[in-house]
């Protein structure tokens, strides 16, 4: 079977690196996928792009406007049908509208969508515009897939309500994931890394939901009852103005760390003390599988999938509160105990039992396989 994968990446974060694990194992399963990864046309090589070259996975990089392209839409839709490609699966909300705007009989080719989280966007902005279309959109794939059961009470009414919602968990691959904890650091995160104890992590995109603001402050607060912590939040957003003039404020200059994207994401988790993940709306973080699956103590707030992933605590701190005074109260607890180890080997084993790449491929197999018997 030929699957072609939609996604508009913005970085190389959770859902891109659910994405290339999935890709892997179903060209070990003997499907045919393809990523096909949209960008602006000014735009040279994505992250996603890059990392799949490395990982000898099949890419297409696709350049067009940016916006509610449907004549682009259409194009790939064309393109999809004379490489004989039979599902397209789409990562995000921009494919979802551009392809689910169309009915099937206009396509001609059955649509999968996998919601990796799902934002309620302030009313009447622009991305509110696309939430609507978006739900819209839904309604003309053939199925949809949440990363967690979680997920069901952040969805609209009638979205949670559709039959042909189903529920497979991100998984990733463990074995390259704990290759990759040797990899170098760039100069300066190694420099600083070497510099602070404890080290604390934080990885995703600089946009609100991921409650960057509140875990600075509470750093902030941290650090001023004597501790000698370090702080680096990776990844890229539209908030990297206000989280700078934070730490600027603070004067946290030299503890807290922005250093942008980066491919480094296992090293730095294996040499770091916590991974926090404060975060107002989730679903599956691969970021959080990937700090269980090498041993990082985690501490992550009480959305999405999340809580079950820890076992309601049994693997790592739940936060019910995610205010800064409440985050700042928890790191002085965890730091001032000794971290129980039984509680990161269950998170280790939790991940190799349950949320492993194949595991994941193969359920995505059975789904496409029903299109096929429809067909």
């Amino acid at each position: 079977m030929k699957v072609l994968h939609l996604i508009d990446s913005g970085g190389l974060y959770g859902a891109e690196n659910m994405l290339l694990a999935l890709v892997r194992e179903q060209v070990k399963q003997g499907l045919d996928p393809m990523i096909l990864s949209a960008g602006d046309l000014e735009i040279d090589e994505k992250p996603i792009e890059a990392e799949a070259h490395r990982l000898r996975l099949p890419i297409t990089p696709w350049r067009m406007k940016p916006g509610l392209n449907l004549r682009e839409a259409r194009k790939i839709q064309k393109w999809a049908r004379e490489k004989g490609y039979q599902v397209l699966h789409s990562h995000g909300y921009k494919f979802n509208i551009l392809m689910g705007l169309f009915p099937r009989t206009v396509r001609q080719l059955s649509l999968v969508s996998t919601l990796h989280g799902y934002v309620h966007a302030p009313r009447f902005s622009k991305m509110w515009l696309y939430e609507l279309l978006d739900r819209i959109a839904i309604f003309n794939t053939q199925s949809v897939v949440l990363v967690g059961k979680a997920m069901r009470k952040e969805l609209p009414a009638g979205i949670k309500k559709l039959s042909k919602l189903r529920v497979i968990p991100n998984g990733i691959d463990i074995e390259q994931l704990r290759v990759r904890t040797a990899d170098s650091l760039c100069p300066a995160i190694e420099a600083f890394s070497r510099c602070h104890t404890p080290l604390l992590l934080g990885v995703g995109r600089l946009s609100p939901e991921k409650n960057f603001e509140s875990l600075i402050e509470a750093f902030a607060t941290f650090r001023r009852r004597g501790s000698e912590a370090g702080l680096i939040i990776v990844g890229e957003g539209r908030l990297r103005p206000n989280l700078e003039a934070l730490v600027e404020r603070h004067g946290l200059e030299s503890a807290v760390l922005l250093p942008g994207y980066s491919s480094q994401v296992p090293a730095l988790l294996a040499r770091s003390d916590l991974l926090l993940m404060p975060s107002l709306t989730e679903g599956l973080p691969i970021t959080l599988l990937e700090g269980m699956a090498v041993g990082v103590p985690v501490m992550v707030s009480e959305v999405g999938e999340m809580p079950g992933v820890l076992g309601l605590g049994q693997g790592g701190s739940i936060l019910s509160d995610v205010t800064p005074d409440a985050i700042a109260r928890e790191l002085e607890s965890f730091f001032s105990n000794v971290v129980p180890a039984q509680q990161v080997s269950w998170a280790c084993q939790q991940i190799e039992q349950d949320y492993s790449a194949p595991a994941m491929a193969e359920k995505y197999r059975q789904l496409y396989s029903e299109f096929s018997i429809l067909e």
